[in-house]
C-alpha cells in the first residue's frame, strides 16, 4: 500500500479488539502464503503492514499486552530486514510460517474476540 496516511486514518477508525484482529489476520495470511516461494511480495507487504499495524495501535493497548506487541514488533523487524535471505531458504520460511500462526493466534486471543470458553 502506498498511501500509508491514508490506511493508517481508515485503520484508526476501528476499536482496538478490530485492529489486533486485523494484525492476527495477517499474520494467518503471512503463515499460509509461506508455504509458496512465488508470494514472496505477498508475504513482505503483509510483514510491513502489520509492523505499521502494530505501531499505529501500540498507544491503545492495555499496558498488560505492550510487552507481547513489542516482542512481535521486533520480530518481523527481523523479518523484514533479513528478507531476500530468509526467503529463499525454505527452511527459514517454514519456520515464519510457523512463528507467524503462533503470534496470529496470540494476538487473536490478545483481541477479545473470541468467544469465551463456558
Amino acid at each position: 500500500m502506498s498511501s500509508w496516511p491514508a490506511l493508517r486514518e481508515r485503520y484508526l477508525r476501528d476499536p482496538v479488539s478490530i485492529r489486533l484482529g486485523g494484525i492476527a489476520a495477517n499474520l494467518a495470511r503471512i503463515g499460509t502464503f509461506s508455504d509458496n516461494p512465488d508470494h514472496g511480495d505477498a508475504v513482505f507487504r503483509l510483514v510491513r503492514e502489520s509492523e505499521f499495524f502494530i505501531e499505529w495501535t501500540a498507544a491503545d493497548v492495555p499496558r498488560d499486552q505492550l510487552a507481547d506487541l513489542a516482542d512481535l514488533q521486533r520480530t518481523l523487524a527481523v523479518w523484514h530486514y533479513s528478507w531476500p535471505r530468509a526467503w529463499s531458504d525454505q527452511s527459514a520460511r517454514k519456520h515464519l510460517a510457523a512463528r507467524a500462526g503462533q503470534w496470529s493466534q496470540k494476538v487473536l486471543a490478545m483481541s477479545g474476540l473470541l468467544p469465551r470458553e463456558a
